[in-house]
């Protein structure tokens, strides 16, 4: 039961980048129009949430159409949290890992980050946009491009060039692409 709402729609969480503290406080309120855009303001520890883990945290991530899609299908019948338990609470983190590592593939959640930094790298996505989306700590050069961050159509155009790094086949469903994305 606990693990149901995490394993319905785990794609939420690889694709996007976030911290697994990050992914468990998503409410639906975090989401822009037509879930194209999600505003990441805090986290949750231990079932109860707090300040993200860096100022850079703070943020917004430019959500792919094909996931914005599945995200808006998975929202519908969401009140608060996107992932809770039957009670209305954030999951826990060592019960989703528990769940994870149910499937046969123990990973851990910094797969996840790892998966949608190399998705970005391949299809060249500028370095300052995904240091943006994962939330990482800027430099000096980052300061000095603070537009680019303002810039939604230039997000938006990276992000859909981007894409998910896997072709979505139907509602919760995904194949793996095989080629290099470009």
């Amino acid at each position: 039961m606990i693990g149901d709402a995490f394993t319905s729609n785990p794609i939420a969480i690889r694709i996007s980048g976030l911290r697994i503290g990050e992914a468990l406080d998503l409410k639906t309120t975090d989401f822009g129009p037509e879930c194209r855009i999600l505003q990441v303001n805090r986290s949750v520890w231990g079932g109860v949430e707090q300040a993200p883990k860096t100022s850079n945290a703070i943020r917004m991530v430019d959500v792919p159409e094909p996931l914005a899609w599945m995200l808006r299908e998975f929202i519908v019948d969401k009140q608060r949290y996107l992932f809770a338990t039957a009670n209305g609470k954030p999951l826990q983190q060592r019960n989703v890992l528990r769940v994870l590592h149910a499937t046969g593939k123990p990973v851990g959640f910094h797969a996840f980050r790892r998966y949608r930094a190399a998705v970005l790298r391949k299809a060249q996505v500028p370095e300052d946009l995904i240091g943006m989306w994962l939330g990482h700590a800027q430099n000096l050069t980052d300061r000095y491009a603070e537009q680019l961050r303002e810039d939604m159509v230039y997000r938006a155009e990276w992000c859909k060039r981007a894409g998910l790094g896997f072709s979505v086949v139907t509602q919760n469903v995904a194949q793996f692409e095989t080629r290099i994305v470009a």
